[in-house]
């Protein structure tokens, strides 16, 4: 459980930290560590249910993306208001369990980087194993987006350095790919579906795909290895940008940097509520970022390798 204050707490930053095996939650306005549970070796992405009662991780079980070995075949589920892991739900076979999310009617979706299968769970809260899987149609398949209704899921494939379109409800619907540029990774795709942004670690682009028929419909460059990308409001984009230590604000619709903010250290992942950014930074750093002028508004210490996160109300948590 949290710590005892004596009093209520306000807002908790829940903060998945990869190379300490844990997952944290930090009060947001003191910056305090309220509690940390451990997780299976090198876990990295976290998805959160719409009722915010719990909260998926996926055990990658090695540190990058770069290094040798079979990886984790498990899913943490994390009961947040006991704030604990409840159990683990088996995946074997299926290693190297990277991307992970939830469509609209609540079902997860987990890719396996060491067999490039999607992975579905019609009820991930009792599940013990995969509901039904689908080939990703890639190599090295590391990231991906779901549509709301879940009929279609885009992966974003490192080694085969395409994007793919598959059907996680319908294995006898083909993969369609794409080549967006190298090392596509960072994705987000808009909320009606219609259209996916994707960020080419070396080639240095931003593009845009129609999902419809999955062809490139703008392009632009942008700082160098971009990493990540998340939606804003106003139809913007935030890309993390690895080799300047920067974040950039991207219009959407015209695909232009409307400004760049440097940062301290390398963002590795974020989290948007309104216009506020929670991002995560080597050195062991999380910032608080004001993106409406673009300003850091606290910087704080965390375990080693702060990675995926997700802002919880104070009831969310039993902290109230």
């Amino acid at each position: 459980m949290m710590k005892e204050s004596g009093k209520s707490r306000g807002q908790v930053l829940m903060l998945v930290e990869k190379s300490s095996h844990c997952l944290s939650f930090y009060d947001r306005k003191t910056t305090e560590r309220l509690n940390s549970i451990a997780l299976p070796r090198f876990s990295h992405e976290i998805a959160v249910t719409a009722d915010r009662g719990h909260a998926y991780v996926a055990h990658y079980g090695v540190r990058t993306s770069a290094d040798a070995g079979d990886g984790g075949t498990s899913i943490a589920v994390v009961d947040l208001a006991a704030c604990k892991v409840s159990h683990l739900i088996d995946c074997r076979p299926y290693g190297r369990l990277h991307g992970i999310a939830l469509d609209g009617h609540g079902r997860l979706l987990v890719l396996s980087e060491a067999q490039n299968v999607l992975l579905s769970f019609d009820d991930p809260l009792t599940a013990t194993a995969p509901s039904r899987a689908v080939a990703s149609g890639g190599l090295k398949s590391h990231l991906f987006a779901v549509s709301g209704d879940g009929t279609a899921a885009y992966c974003c494939n490192l080694l085969s350095h395409t994007v793919t379109k598959v059907s996680p409800r319908d294995a006898t619907i083909a993969p369609i790919a794409i080549s967006p540029g190298e090392r596509p990774e960072g994705l987000w795709l808009s909320p009606d579906g219609d259209m996916l942004y994707v960020a080419n670690r070396l080639s240095d682009t931003l593009v845009a795909i129609e999902t419809a028929s999955m062809t490139i419909v703008k392009r632009m460059a942008t700082r160098r290895d971009p990493l990540r990308i998340y939606g804003m409001s106003r139809g913007r984009l935030l890309v993390a940008n690895c080799g300047d230590r920067s974040i950039s604000v991207v219009d959407a619709e015209t695909m232009r940097e409307l400004a760049v903010m440097p940062l301290g250290g390398i963002p590795l992942a974020a989290h948007i509520r309104g216009e506020t950014a929670f991002i995560s930074l080597t050195g062991d750093t999380c910032a608080e970022v004001d993106l409406s002028r673009l300003a850091v508004v606290s910087t704080f210490w965390t375990n080693c390798e702060p990675d995926s996160c997700f802002l919880l109300d104070p009831s969310m948590t039993g902290t109230a």
